[in-house]
């Protein structure tokens, strides 16, 4: 059943659901590589999001959002991949040529499409999905401060990439210029504007006003802070991991959070620049608003830097929804992936369900409803993590290391104390070993469970490299490579 989220202005002056069209605009404000607790709104005393944490008081926010993981270290690809097709993992990994997307469902059911900024996921996919879009970047990362960026024009054809300016400013500016067009326009289409940001992945390099913006050493490292991770798991030495030596230093993880947080709150005021022209424009009251990014990040927990492990700092990701029909200042603890997202906007714009997909509709959590729409969730990194959670468990299972994990959320939520090995959670960690199992039939999981030759846990962190790519800015690679050899920088492939 369709749940009507019609404003109740248009409803008064319509006077009935048929005679004008009241169906939401879309606003979807994505991130890269933002933490679930990297917002005020979460708890967070020490970064400063406003806008943000205004959008959760006027919606929805989650506190168990995920993305599945991914088939390689750009976990970025496949979540786009995912959110875009409502598709688990196995069933689109990172490639959507030929896969019915989200602004496609809209833009059949009589929405205006636009994109902007991090498509990732290729041009003639983005060609396809949207009808408009200003400041495209196809690739997964680029200097903040020179971006590729490319226009839709005749023909639905990006044009040829032209190097512009800072990526946050770019991508907000182009989503404003296409508000205010819209609104100079007939109206007669309600519009799906997609907006993705390449902040705060790295480099770590705010706009020039933002550096410094958090003094070094004001952030407080996270509770599960590590000089090293105390095993091997995957390669420790992927492009994310190099951002900053072995072992990790306090003092160089409080920087990096400085940096990310100055990145964030950039974002968070641009946000705010949009929002703005919403309600100047008089779109905001008939406009959804979602807030979402792709993958977390560990920054220091556990003693890693980037989002190719399974830990929750590296899976969860911040999801807010306001507007028309959507409750006000609720925060909801059920299980959801980004995926679940493409049948929920399309119940919340009383669209006919996608077909095909895997996503569930979370329509009744947002509207206090139901309580969830899953009593457990799957996480997966290439063939070498696994992970299923429950309201208060969580297994990660290691099978080419032949180890597991096994954490009790709710009285450690930052996964400091395994417990697998205890006899007295054996019944535990079989129980959450089937319901791994029973997620691994279920999403036709392709990795080996059982692999015929075990690698060792041990490591030598010695041996791990610093490896500088050429996206990083002069000023970063100083102050993040010190002592590294900056003459042949490897040209990077993330």
């Amino acid at each position: 059943m369709k749940h009507l989220v019609f404003p109740l202005s248009a409803l008064m002056l319509c006077g009935t659901y048929v005679s004008c069209n009241t169906k939401p605009n879309v606003l979807f404000l994505f991130a890269d590589d933002q933490r679930a607790d990297a917002i005020g709104c979460a708890g967070n005393t020490y970064i400063r999001t406003p806008n943000i944490d205004k959008l959760a008081e006027n919606g929805v926010r989650f506190t168990n959002n995920y993305v599945m993981g991914g088939h390689h270290g750009a976990i970025c690809a496949p979540s786009r991949a995912m959110l875009m097709s409502g598709k688990n993992l196995f069933h689109v990994y990172d490639h959507l040529d030929g896969v019915h997307t989200m602004p496609m469902h809209f833009a059949e059911n009589g929405y205006e499409t636009f994109g902007t900024g991090k498509w990732h996921n290729s041009a003639k996919t983005f060609e396809a999905s949207f009808q408009k879009g200003e400041n495209v970047f196809l690739k997964g990362m680029a200097d903040h401060y020179q971006v590729p960026c490319q226009n839709l024009g005749p023909g639905r054809k990006l044009s040829e990439p032209v190097i512009k300016g800072f990526s946050t400013d770019l991508f907000a500016d182009a989503a404003i210029g296409y508000l205010n067009s819209y609104a100079r326009g007939t109206r007669e289409k309600p519009f799906f504007c997609y907006v993705a940001f390449t902040a705060p992945h790295d480099p770590r390099s705010p706009r020039e006003d933002y550096i410094g913006m958090y003094p070094d050493g004001s952030i407080p490292l996270p509770g599960n802070f590590k000089a090293l991770h105390p095993f091997e798991f995957d390669d420790l030495n992927i492009r994310d991991e190099t951002l900053a030596p072995w072992p990790r230093t306090p003092e160089i993880i409080q920087e990096s959070l400085s940096d990310y947080y100055a990145l964030i709150s950039h974002l968070d005021n641009r946000i705010g620049d949009i929002i703005e022209t919403l309600k100047k424009e008089g779109l905001f009251e008939n406009t959804i608003i979602v807030y979402a990014a792709d993958n977390g990040l560990a920054i220091g927990s556990h003693g890693l830097l980037g989002k190719q492990d399974l830990y929750e700092h590296s899976m969860k990701v911040p999801l807010i929804i306001s507007g028309p029909g959507v409750p006000k200042k609720e925060v909801r603890d059920a299980l959801v992936y980004l995926y679940d997202i493409f049948p929920t906007l399309a119940d919340l714009c009383s669209l006919p369900a996608p077909d095909g997909i895997d996503g569930k509709d979370f329509v009744p959590v947002i509207m206090g409803k139901e309580k969830e729409i899953r009593s457990s969730l799957y996480t997966v990194y290439r063939n070498t993590a696994r992970a299923v959670r429950t309201d208060e468990w969580k297994l990660i299972r290691y099978p080419q290391r032949n180890y597991t994990q096994l954490f009790n959320l709710k009285q450690d939520p930052l996964e400091i104390d395994n417990l697998a090995a205890l006899p007295e959670n054996k019944p535990r960690v079989d129980e959450m070993m089937a319901l791994l199992k029973e997620w691994y039939i279920l999403t036709n999981d392709t990795a080996t469970m059982d692999p015929k030759t075990i690698l060792p846990l041990e490591y030598d962190y010695k041996k791990l490299r610093q490896i500088p790519d050429n996206l990083q800015p002069e000023y970063i690679l100083k102050k993040y490579f010190k002592g590294v050899d900056l003459k042949n920088i490897k040209k990077s492939e993330h």
